[in-house]
């Protein structure tokens, strides 16, 4: 019998993890851009590069946690279902997902893809009204209507700020694959636990993009000698700091603090990326890329706010978190 109520984390902790997300995902799509477009030498095939990330970072995942029994201690198996489905979610928001992302970073700054891909929040909306699970409201198609005129603002017209429209198309199609993912999962026979939930997805992952790497020809365009060391570090960034602390302190969020509180990075980490982009990279911050930020941000900020939610009732234990992945694509 439980004799004690476990303290409620302090808002100190609780803010502490989210500029953790905010700063950890932000600064994805800026490593990612140094894996694949350094300033000099010869960048890491996207593909292989985005495998190798994962891969690792699943395997970390997996080794730190899937020993650990569930918290409310019901059987949570890792079955045949249960990998099937992690190779798929995992397949989508991997590959599709990420792996597009990696690519269009050849043809597209950071800051504008991290724009870009902010509209995943958006198309997760369509594709779960066309699959019946949601209900678009009047104030969805509004942030619907937002999200779409600025990935058209980056695009349509000529002058300075263009992006390349095959990157964009790219960042558009990750950015469904990876909304298609995150609906799926919602159903799909994925284990309980999280944290080993997200190892699973990030092994399946990252095999297939090494694959599909590899069927792509990437060995054949892999010259490490000619990669620059800030390209490895970026690399290694990305598996430990980028998947594997930003991760966690996501999950935490979700197990301890509001989720209209923990969905406010959908919209920072885009400013953010801009941010990091124009300081570290010194990628021109246009105005047609400050229109484009203003409307997607706006967009998805009507996608994901939630009513205000009531503190929920003392219990005598604190539950696992929600086993969604994250609508975050770098």
């Amino acid at each position: 019998m439980v004799t004690a109520l476990a303290a409620a984390p302090s808002r100190a902790r609780i803010w502490t993890a989210l500029w953790v997300v905010y700063i950890v995902w932000g600064s994805t799509y800026l490593a990612i851009r140094v894996v694949v477009h350094p300033s000099h030498g010869t960048g890491l095939p996207p593909l292989l590069a985005a495998g190798v990330r994962f891969g690792v970072a699943g395997l970390l995942m997996l080794a730190l946690t899937v020993g650990r029994p569930p918290a409310d201690g019901r059987p949570d198996p890792l079955g045949k279902r249960q990998w099937f489905a992690a190779a798929v979610v995992g397949t989508s928001l991997l590959l599709g997902g990420n792996g597009l992302v990696s690519i269009a970073e050849q043809r597209v700054a950071s800051g504008p893809a991290a724009v870009i891909i902010a509209t995943v929040p958006i198309w997760a909306a369509v594709v779960g009204a066309l699959m019946g699970q949601e209900r678009v409201s009047f104030k969805h198609g509004v942030g619907l209507a937002l999200g779409f005129a600025g990935v058209a603002a980056l695009v349509i017209g000529s002058g300075s700020g263009r992006a390349d429209i095959t990157g964009v198309l790219l960042l558009v199609g990750a950015a469904l694959s990876w909304a298609a993912g995150s609906v799926w999962s919602r159903t799909a026979p994925l284990v309980r636990r999280p944290l080993v939930m997200t190892g699973m997805e990030m092994l399946c992952g990252g095999i297939a993009t090494e694959l599909v790497g590899i069927v792509n020809g990437e060995l054949g365009q892999t010259h490490l000698d000619r990669v620059p060391a800030q390209s490895w570090l970026a690399i290694a960034y990305l598996a430990i700091v980028g998947s594997m602390v930003g991760y966690t302190a996501y999950v935490w969020l979700l197990g301890n603090a509001p989720l209209s509180l923990v969905t406010t990075y959908a919209y920072v980490n885009p400013l953010v990326a801009v941010l990091l982009g124009a300081l570290l990279l010194h990628e021109h911050l246009t105005a047609r890329t400050a229109l484009a930020t203003i409307a997607i941000v706006s967009g998805v900020a009507l996608m994901v706010r939630r009513p205000r939610e009531q503190p929920p009732a003392a219990t005598a234990a604190t539950p696992e978190p929600a086993s969604e992945p994250q609508q975050q694509c770098a």
